[in-house]
């Protein structure tokens, strides 16, 4: 695993437990920034299943 691909899932990570909507200072955000994490989650996905990984 290299190692930009493990800061990679470390920021994902740290993102979505920082904008679950349940805490007093993101809930008033949406679903805006949780989101936009499962946006970019799925898209690191699909290019990692068509063997085109960014990282």
């Amino acid at each position: 695993m290299s190692l930009l691909l493990v800061i990679l899932l470390i920021i994902l990570l740290f993102g979505s437990v920082g904008t679950y909507p349940r805490w007093g200072y993101s809930s008033g955000w949406g679903y805006g920034p949780s989101g936009i994490l499962g946006l970019i989650l799925v898209i690191i996905l699909i290019m990692a299943l068509l063997g085109r990984s960014p990282v």
